[in-house]
């Protein structure tokens, strides 16, 4: 058998360039989708990278190299771009990377509480003017020193909490690449600035000429406005920053499972053992583990027998029993008894950290439906500053003034928000694969996420999916004379000899029922028609009827039972001893419990639901009427090499998913528009699907449906929020809307609006639309 290289497997539109090696960079200072796209420009633009992904919600980069790199050319491409870079080994954020987004994260939340403390005051000065106080008092807070107390508690506040934003403002100038802080930066210095002017130039116009809310009728300060926008830009980026850590929180947990340590035994047998980290562990230790403890790696039990609940690994719910000869998986919870097991797959290698993996790289990867957001944020912040300095022109042009100018402007650039952009798809990517991997749903990367939640044709492989992939013995029939127990045994003792299925399957049964198989003298096998076996000097058979007529054996007796059980598909063997007939066995590879089940859920999903095999089509339409897939739909009869072109031929009339697990599935899962394989099957099987069930339940293809559509109904929901509040908010903060929506226009009276947004408003809002974005997304971790 030629094995296909799995190379060859994939459409050759969906090749990507050749890679020989990827590198991890944890970016600091990116906060919106400008900054996105400024990386990934930076980092492509080395020579020998083939693709750059840079993630806004994990802050990484994944880089794939088509030549050997050294990764500090990479971070420096990065700090040249204006941004900070360091290169990680861990899949996921480590206790390092977690302390360091801490320290980040403090470093915010003490800005926060500085901006709060010195611009409430200044908030509280600026609007005393609103309350109806005495004249002396009046006096006093509209005053020259109530507007000298505003400059000294604004200054901090714009300067030291503010110092990212000014930061920002001078790396986009100054490295051509203008970013959200960009915008806040000119917003507010523009703000401060003019209030600067303002206080120490006596002929500045007063604020009530001026668009500002609650000032007197000295000189025209907006210190307040440029607190405020700092204020909540920075109470913004904490919230943000929570609902982003609570997005990914389905991969640490994952990782927290691990434990730390493992009992090692010295040698078989030995009593006490010694504690080792996990790290130490090597393939062919052997561990114990003890009642209530986690299971530390991979491996295959030796002795002992106990209860292992797997659920928050593979989204299997009911606890396992294992004795020896059974697999384990390591973070899985060992409930009531003890066992020793011998290491199989560490680090790297074992299950848990390869399904840790497979998510990492699918959350550093981007949906289609993201690609439109890209284009536009890589010109967004241009844009904005353009729109910016045509509101301000045009208002001072209209003769408003230079204050209405001023505040219309900075209201443009603060409200403008292209982190909303930026977060919409990867919050819910990750929200999606997090949830996906509790539940046992590996997903290969967010394109498998869409091909799903397209899918209306469903196609089942049938032996190792549809079925148990184990053949077993279901009926017995005795001919005339005979009983059930002679035909077993004998059928047994001929087959002892045999490493075939069915003999293994006959084998089985007769255990079950307590008996042994015989020892024979002699044994033989006619392929395709059956086997025989000499013992005490008589002769007994186990095939077709053909093969018993040359030992002296007729079946007619039991044709009609044969032809009943055949018709149903089943593998039917006549048994016969000294040219006697005993009887025949009846055996079926039966169908999965929740077979019926998926197959019902598919279709209330809107999904047709066929099964393709290789199988004879009496066997494959038994099994299809067990399961509840129409007669139509059975495709039976197929060579691996034709299973392609048959999915092929679907994928014309509607977008289609291939289940399957075994290497000659491989060719079918790869031509699908999305492959799920079943986690018990070949690697290679894996390799060429988007989905891995590592629970091995059908029902897992319906859940990873649902979530699917739920995932894209999310991130088509975010872009719309993204998209809806740039495009109505930025008219509104220039003014665009002031004639209809002032009081004298259509719309005014009823809404009460002047038709304007003041800058600390739109400070708001911006806060808020990343905030939303990212809260809509971690929706996903409800989904059941």
């Amino acid at each position: 058998m030629t094995l296909i290289p799995i190379q060859s497997l994939r459409r050759e539109s969906a090749l990507p360039p050749p890679v020989v090696e990827s590198v991890r960079l944890r970016i600091s200072g990116m906060h919106c989708a400008s900054c996105v796209s400024r990386v990934e420009g930076a980092l492509a633009s080395v020579p020998g990278v083939a693709q750059a992904r840079v993630n806004l919600a994990t802050m990484r980069a994944e880089v794939d190299l088509g030549t050997p790199l050294d990764a500090g050319v990479l971070a420096a491409a990065v700090r040249e771009a204006g941004y900070d870079a360091h290169v990680v080994t861990a899949l996921v954020a480590d206790d390092a990377e977690q302390r360091e987004r801490a320290v980040e994260l403090a470093v915010v939340r003490k800005r926060f509480l500085l901006a709060l403390a010195f611009g409430a005051p200044v908030v509280v000065i600026a609007h005393l003017s609103l309350l109806p106080l005495p004249a002396a008092a009046a006096a006093l807070v509209g005053g020259t020193a109530a507007a000298w107390a505003q400059w000294l508690l604004a200054t901090p506040v714009q300067f030291i909490a503010g110092l990212p934003f000014l930061r920002g403002t001078w790396r986009g100038i100054t490295k051509r690449a203008p970013d959200m802080d960009m915008l806040v930066g000119i917003g507010t210095l523009a703000a401060y600035a003019y209030s600067v002017f303002a206080l120490f130039e006596p002929s500045a116009p007063t604020s009530g000429a001026a668009m500002g809310v609650g000032h007197g009728a000295g000189p025209a300060l907006y210190f307040d406005t440029s607190v405020t926008i700092v204020s909540l830009i920075l109470l913004g980026r904490l919230l943000e920053a929570g609902a982003k850590s609570r997005a990914s929180q389905a991969m640490r947990k994952l990782l927290e499972l691990r434990p730390k340590t493992a009992h090692r035994l010295r040698a078989a047998g030995d009593a006490q053992g010694e504690d080792v980290t996990l790290d130490l562990v090597q393939v062919g230790d052997l561990l114990r583990v003890r009642p209530g403890e986690r299971v530390p790696v991979d491996g295959i039990v030796m002795e002992g027998r106990s209860t292992v609940d797997a659920s928050l690994v593979t989204g299997e719910s009911l606890p396992v029993e294992v004795s020896p000869g059974a697999r384990v998986t390591g973070a899985t919870f060992n409930q009531t008894g003890a066992f020793t097991l011998r290491a199989e797959h560490v680090g790297a290698d074992s299950q848990l950290m390869r399904i840790v993996a497979m998510v990492e790289r699918a959350q550093s990867t981007k949906a289609s439906v993201q690609s439109l957001a890209d284009r536009i944020a890589a010109v967004f912040v241009p844009a904005v500053l353009v729109v910016a300095a045509v509101t301000a022109a045009s208002w001072l042009f209209a003769g408003a003034g230079m204050t209405t100018a001023l505040m219309r402007m900075v209201a443009v650039l603060i409200v403008a928000c292209p982190c909303a952009l930026g977060l919409a798809t990867p919050t819910a990517l990750i929200v999606a694969t997090g949830r996906g991997a509790e539940l046992g749903l590996i997903v290969r990367d967010a394109r498998a996420l869409e091909a799903a939640a397209r899918v209306r044709t469903v196609v089942f492989d049938k032996t190792g999916t549809l079925t148990l992939g184990a053949l077993q013995v279901v009926a017995v029939v005795a001919a005339p004379g005979q009983s059930e127990e002679a035909v077993l045994l004998a059928a047994a003792t001929t087959e002892a000899r045999s490493e075939h299925p069915i003999a293994r399957a006959i084998i089985r049964a007769a255990r079950e029922r307590g008996q042994q198989p015989q020892a024979v003298e002699d044994f033989g096998a006619a392929p395709g028609r059956g086997v025989w076996a000499l013992r005490e000097g008589r002769v007994i058979v186990a095939g077709r009827d053909d093969l018993l007529a040359e030992y002296g054996a007729d079946a007619a007796p039991i044709a009609a039972d044969r032809a009943r059980l055949e018709a149903q598909g089943r593998t039917v063997l006549a048994v016969a001893e000294g040219g006697t007939l005993l009887g025949l066995l009846a055996l079926a590879d039966t169908a999965r419990a929740d077979a019926a089940a998926a197959v019902r859920a598919l279709r209330a999903q809107g999904c047709r639901v066929h099964m393709l095999t290789g199988d004879r089509p009496a066997s494959a339409s038994a099994l299809a009427l067990e399961v509840g897939i129409e007669p139509a739909n059975v495709i039976a009869g197929v060579l691996p090499s034709e299973k392609a072109a048959r999915i092929a031929a679907l994928r014309a009339a509607a977008p289609v998913a291939m289940v399957g697990d075994g290497i000659n599935d491989a060719p079918a899962l790869a031509s699908a528009d999305v492959g799920f394989a079943m986690a018990s099957g070949t690697d290679i099987a894996m390799e060429a699907s988007g989905f891995t069930l590592v629970r091995g339940d059908l029902l897992s293809v319906v859940d990873a449906v649902r979530l699917s559509r739920r995932t894209m109904q999310v991130i088509r929901q975010n872009l719309f929020l993204a998209f809806a509040y740039n495009v109505i908010l930025i008219p509104v903060a220039a003014g665009v809307l002031a004639p209809l929506l002032a009081p004298g226009g259509a719309v005014g009276p009823v809404l009460g609006w002047q038709g304007t947004l003041h800058p600390m408003l739109a400070s708001l809002a911006m806060a808020l639309s990343s905030v939303s974005v990212v809260s809509s997304s971690v929706r996903l971790r409800g989904f059941r």
